[in-house]
């Protein structure tokens, strides 16, 4: 008679399946761990940003091209008297044209004296600013005003767009020439989110004036939401992973060790 064939299955020790069993309870303990503090960072980013951050949408063109019209921009609650020469404010004035939340970038600063143009550029203290942020020849041919010493306490705003933007230089005539009183500023523009352009650029032709502001903490909380994101996600799929890797090793070890 002929040769007798057999299959033979693989065994599989209880060692293998006490250690695969041990791996499977630390993976499952560690993906939960991973869960929940993604779920922390989740939350407290996006609760920081609520306390933090104030949404508003520009309805003009008096900053562009930083802020076009419509752009939809997140500010930094700051007080008035936290503000320095080029930072782009929120603020809200009576005595302008309307009362409405207003957005403009503050120039000069109580006890400066502010003056346009000198060779096409705006001069504070007597020093010529550099303002890569502006369209071009927007200074020399669109906007002349004469020397103005802000009052302490007060602050020179012009909007980027200098040619049609109702700033400061549209009330040069009234008491305060112009100026805001800083206590009208609510917040500080760190970033345009929609369209996504990002983080407002430093102004750095004010820093032989003095120190800049600091930006604020927009691209840590952005950091924590998409880590917490990341881990939620992460450990989320851990679970439907490791079933299918169970599977397959389980596939492996019953399948035929060979034919005699």
């Amino acid at each position: 008679m002929g040769g007798e064939s057999t299959t033979r299955t693989a065994p599989r020790s209880a060692g293998t399946g006490t250690a695969q069993a041990g791996g499977s309870r630390i993976g499952h303990r560690l993906s939960g761990v991973a869960m929940a503090l993604g779920l922390v960072l989740f939350l407290a980013g996006f609760g920081w940003a609520a306390l933090v951050y104030r949404p508003y949408t520009v309805p003009t063109s008096s900053m562009s091209p930083t802020i076009a019209i419509g752009d939809r921009v997140l500010a930094q609650r700051v007080d008035g008297t936290d503000v320095r020469r080029g930072d782009v404010v929120v603020f809200r004035d009576k005595s302008w044209v309307t009362d409405a939340n207003v957005v403009k970038r503050v120039v000069a600063v109580g006890g400066d004296t502010v003056s346009c143009c000198t060779n096409g550029k705006l001069t504070v203290n007597g020093k010529q600013i550099d303002e890569p942020y502006l369209p071009a020849g927007s200074l020399a041919e669109n906007q002349n005003f004469p020397t103005v010493t802000v009052p302490e306490g007060r602050l020179f705003l012009l909007g980027d767009e200098r040619q049609g933007s109702l700033d400061s230089t549209a009330h040069l005539t009234d008491a305060a020439k112009g100026t805001v009183s800083r206590d009208a500023v609510s917040a500080r523009v760190d970033s345009v989110v929609w369209p996504m352009k990002g983080m407002l650029k430093r102004p750095t032709g004010f820093e032989t004036l003095g120190a800049l502001s600091q930006p604020g903490p927009l691209q840590i909380i952005e950091l924590m939401i998409v880590a917490g994101a990341v881990l939620v996600l992460g450990g989320g799929a851990y679970g439907p992973i490791a079933k299918l890797l169970g599977r397959s090793r389980s596939r492996t070890s019953t399948e035929p060790a060979g034919v005699r």
